[in-house]
């Protein structure tokens, strides 16, 4: 039988900063709704899935990944550049 072992990963202050400091820009006055992201285990193997940090902003669903250059939108198959994170929530 398969154990998985789910630990949270907790979003580092830079990219906490990054986000907060986007919405400010923006005057977005609600603010945006973190959750934090989490490593899946299966135990005695070697595999394991880092979830993303997932932000709400405007309802859009946002990905992020500490030490990444690059945010997702709604999936993993969008990226956008670290820098676009303004003008996109704007």
């Amino acid at each position: 039988m398969l154990h998985i072992i789910k630990k949270q990963i907790n979003m580092s202050d830079e990219l906490h900063s990054k986000i907060k400091w986007a919405c400010r820009i923006n005057s977005i006055k609600q603010q945006p709704e973190i959750i934090n992201g989490c490593l899946r285990i299966i135990e005695h193997t070697n595999l394991a899935y880092v979830e993303p940090h997932r932000v709400i902003i405007n309802n859009k669903l946002l990905l992020f990944f500490n030490e990444h250059d690059y945010f997702y939108v709604t999936d993993l198959r969008t990226k956008y550049p670290m820098s676009k994170l303004q003008k996109y929530i704007s």
